[in-house]
């Protein structure tokens, strides 16, 4: 099946691994550690990449390439390889084609742990680092350097949802012959597809809404295939690889990703209008919302306005706490892009690890809240957030 000739809702559910002897409708779980072959010239050639076939499924699965290929096809991109977890594509984007003496370029609004890896451990690797708001674009020029090798984003940006110049900074990387990297995983290929815009890599944590039901870890980098095959060749050897059955959950939890996030954007954006309204919200946070800086281009690189909503509740740390605490149908986790609606603290939980400084000038506040919107009745979820409102004052 050509992946040009259908829609994405038809490649999400139609690009599948192909049937076995036994004509299965679903693929089957491929839970096998290796693969045989029909002759010891058979396994050289495999080996050797003389032939196509699996041979440990730390290297490749029948599960874990029905996975891969569907991510391919919904991004748009050449080639992939599947991770353990979302952190797991991080870090072996980054330290596959960082070496001693290069520099890498990010974004201040990234997930903590990331924002860890390149504060603390690339500088053991002898990489520098340089972090900019990822909304401004000039900063983004100002700052590459003669041994910039790579460049780091996320858009919509964690956790406080500003929005990069996908052109112009895949541009900025081209021209420079820097290698861009995109993590992907708030917007989703359904909403954003990077790599249209000129992005070399786009990373997933699929623990989020390719999962959607917050079942299974996993994790996916897709782009050219010049560059995944060095991303392969670091994953075999290091075994940061993702499991048969959770990339059989996985491939099967993509089929209704397009439903999932038409819910999700619908409820969030009917969230954001709301609270915009409640005088106990100091400020939100969403892209799609009239009030947002960058709405324009929000609205130019994304379909739908994605599932998170932030708000500022303009109070200290146990106002946040209060309001967390008083909620009754969110559930409280670190987690966002489940079925289930989801509110975090980003100060003390995900974003923890930034000292206090670093965190203000994210944008993070003491009751600065993340809220991932679930699936629910948007009545139901409004009544919540209402009565958790009301208790802090």
């Amino acid at each position: 099946m050509e992946k040009t000739s259908h829609n994405f809702e038809t490649l999400a559910i139609r690009t599948q691994a192909d049937q076995s002897q036994f004509r299965e409708h679903t693929t089957a779980l491929y839970l096998t550690s290796s693969f045989t072959f029909n002759s010891a010239e058979q396994g050289a050639a495999i080996f050797q990449g003389q032939e196509d076939g699996n041979l440990y499924s730390r290297f490749s699965n029948p599960n874990t390439s029905e996975f891969i290929n569907k991510l391919c096809a919904l991004e748009d991109c050449e080639e992939g390889i599947a991770t353990a977890s979302g952190m797991a594509a991080i870090y072996t984007s980054f330290v596959t084609f960082l070496s001693q003496g290069d520099h890498i370029l990010a974004s201040k609004d990234i997930f903590g742990n990331a924002t860890y890896i390149i504060e603390k451990l690339l500088p053991r690797m002898g990489v520098s680092y340089t972090f900019v708001d990822v909304d401004d674009l000039q900063a983004w020029e100002e700052e590459i350097k003669p041994n910039t090798r790579l460049i780091y984003v996320e858009s919509p940006s964690n956790p406080t949802l500003k929005i990069a110049d996908l052109a112009s900074i895949a541009g900025l990387c081209k021209v420079n012959k820097i290698i861009s990297v995109i993590d992907n995983c708030f917007a989703t290929p359904y909403l954003q597809q990077p790599a249209h815009f000129g992005f070399d890599l786009v990373l997933h944590s699929a623990t989020k809404y390719l999962d959607g039901q917050g079942r299974v870890i996993g994790g996916a980098i897709v782009g050219k295939g010049d560059l995944i095959k060095q991303c392969y060749d670091f994953i075999r050897r290091t075994g940061a690889c993702l499991s048969p059955f959770n990339a059989w959950v996985l491939a099967k939890s993509i089929e209704t990703l397009s439903l999932r996030m038409e819910r999700h954007c619908s409820n969030a954006l009917q969230l954001a209008e709301w609270l915009s309204q409640q005088s106990e919200v100091g400020s939100v946070s969403y892209p799609f919302l009239d009030a947002h800086p960058q709405v324009e281009l929000a609205r130019k690189q994304m379909k739908l306005g994605g599932g998170l909503v932030a708000i500022d509740l303009a109070g200290d740390a146990e106002s946040g706490h209060k309001f967390l605490n008083s909620l009754q149908l969110f559930s409280l986790t670190a987690n966002l892009g489940d079925s289930r609606s989801i509110a975090t603290h980003p100060a003390s939980t995900t974003h923890s690890k930034l000292d206090t400084a670093s965190q203000l000038a994210m944008g993070i506040t003491p009751g600065y809240i993340r809220l991932s919107v679930g699936l629910e009745h948007i009545d139901d979820l409004k009544n919540d957030v209402e009565q958790a409102l009301k208790k802090i004052k």
